[in-house]
């Protein structure tokens, strides 16, 4: 009995249904530009073309919210975006951020999450920037 109940979660876990997305779609940060020099708060402000932006919870066909990848790479495109201090979530549909990174060289990536957090298939999201926080 365990092992069927083990066996029916993990087939619905990998029978994950991910929400369609765009081919055409793209997400990038308007600012700040990739290479620059920032200082310690930064405002940082995201853009995206041909999808809408809906709050996290809301099912609505061509839609999703930001999340900030910060120093690390892109999580699982299969599975919920992890919520820690590398992957800042934005479910209220917002469009940009007071940061405060410490000083150094950082990585900045989006990733647009549908309504449950997964990424969409096609996943969409950004070119990796790199800041240097002086």
């Amino acid at each position: 009995m365990k092992f069927l109940f083990i066996l029916i979660i993990s087939t619905s876990l990998n029978a994950l249904e991910l929400s369609t997305g765009a081919s055409n779609a793209s997400v990038y940060f308007i600012s700040p530009d990739d290479e620059e020099s920032i200082a310690e708060k930064v405002i940082v402000r995201f853009g995206l073309e041909n999808f809408g932006v809906a709050p996290a919870g809301i099912n609505m066909a061509q839609t999703g919210h930001h999340h900030l990848i910060i120093d690390t790479n892109l999580p699982p495109l299969d599975q919920p975006i992890p919520a820690d201090e590398n992957h800042i979530h934005f479910g209220k549909g917002q469009t940009e951020i007071e940061l405060k990174l410490s000083k150094g060289t950082h990585t900045l990536q989006l990733l647009l999450g549908d309504f449950r957090h997964i990424p969409h298939n096609p996943p969409i999201y950004s070119k990796r920037i790199t800041v240097q926080v002086n």
